[in-house]
């Protein structure tokens, strides 16, 4: 442990991870190169907008130069971007310096390559645009590799683990123990269910209870949140009404455990608590192509009463957001007499990876 943390320390400032085992840099990710593009494009900008001279008169002048900037900077960005795909499945699992270090000189090598692009366009001085070229090549993958590596790290089984913790301790021990007394009400009366309303209670904490390091599926999940509205059904009888309309190619998805059940609570705490007459909820899931989309729907008889504090939607989607990046679509708010919550993510299996 000590070793551990003294080499923790004597990682280089700027290189995320020093020499742990990390992820392959995530470059052939849609994120990764909507980044990349933005970026460099916004720096071609800055710099012509600085030192950059019209190549014609007006507005016109201006707009030519950034054209041929733009038109050498892409390329060379593009390319990058493909080496570090190419080189993803000889990286992955080397150190996240050595990672680091490759992104770097291949980015420099880009950079130098924009150079060669602009000079065969544009007559100026010989050692400018190489110097140039490099050192802003360098510096952008340096940005760029570090922000990947920082992200793998965040999906680490040790942070994604501290995360699961947090949003295990929010399991409110009220459920539990409302949970406990209809069971025990039912001993008498319906011995049978009691036994079932016990055996869903302890699926659901057991899956509640497993580490960071289990990969769920889609299909996992939706069977321990039937569990937990079963469980629910004992308290609230006719008053909690499901739909279930899934998708069974969607269930191969990999997703992080404990999805589904933070958005389930609110749906029971918002919509069915306050109404004498209940709420109906609404689960779909469907495989679209390559994504898979999630949508959970609520209505409100009671109104949509005071507005919570939100952690739960923000947990499920930062949570998703570190496994899917940019690809996540996420959203949650009132449509006509439903409160609905969308989620669409890229379609990931086991195999793949996905998750951690």
């Amino acid at each position: 442990m000590d070793a551990q943390i003294v080499a923790s320390r004597a990682t280089p400032a700027g290189v995320v991870g020093g020499g742990a085992p990390a992820p392959g840099l995530e470059a052939c990710r849609s994120g990764m190169v909507l980044r990349a593009v933005v970026l460099v494009h916004l720096v071609v900008l800055a710099g012509f907008l600085l030192f950059g001279e019209p190549r014609g008169a007006g507005w016109g002048g201006w707009l030519l130069s950034l054209g041929i900037g733009a038109g050498c900077a892409l390329p060379a960005t593009l390319l990058w971007l493909m080496v570090l795909c190419a080189l993803r499945p000889v990286l992955a699992g080397r150190p996240a310096r050595v990672q680091w270090r490759v992104a770097v000189l291949a980015g420099g090598g880009c950079g130098w390559f924009a150079a060669l692009l602009y000079t065969s366009v544009v007559e100026t001085a010989p050692w400018r645009p190489w110097l140039g070229g490099v050192l802003v090549g360098t510096v952008l993958s340096w940005l760029l590799a570090s922000q990947q590596l920082l992200r793998s790290r965040l999906r680490s089984p040790e942070d994604v683990a501290a995360q699961l913790a947090e949003l295990q301790a929010r399991i409110r021990p009220h459920f539990l123990f409302n949970a406990l007394n209809s069971a025990i009400a039912l001993v008498r009366v319906d011995p049978a269910r009691a036994e079932s309303v016990l055996e869903d209670l302890a699926d659901l904490f057991r899956g509640m209870l497993r580490g960071a390091r289990h990969r769920s599926t889609l299909a996992a999940e939706l069977e321990l949140a039937q569990r937990y509205l079963r469980v629910e059904e004992v308290r609230f009888g006719e008053r909690l009404r499901v739909d279930w309309v899934l998708d069974p190619a969607a269930g191969l998805a990999v997703v992080p455990p404990l999805i589904l059940q933070p958005l389930l609570e609110n749906a029971i705490r918002h919509g069915v608590e306050p109404s004498d007459t209940g709420a109906a909820i609404r689960v779909r899931t469907q495989l679209r192509g390559n994504r898979v989309r999630i949508v959970l729907a609520n209505t409100f008889p009671a109104g949509p009463g005071a507005p919570g504090n939100g952690m739960a939607l923000e947990n499920v989607r930062n949570r998703l957001a570190l496994c899917h990046d940019m690809e996540l679509r996420f959203s949650a708010k009132v449509v006509r007499d439903r409160f609905v919550v969308r989620i669409e993510v890229p379609m990931q299996i086991a195999a793949e990876g996905g998750c951690p």
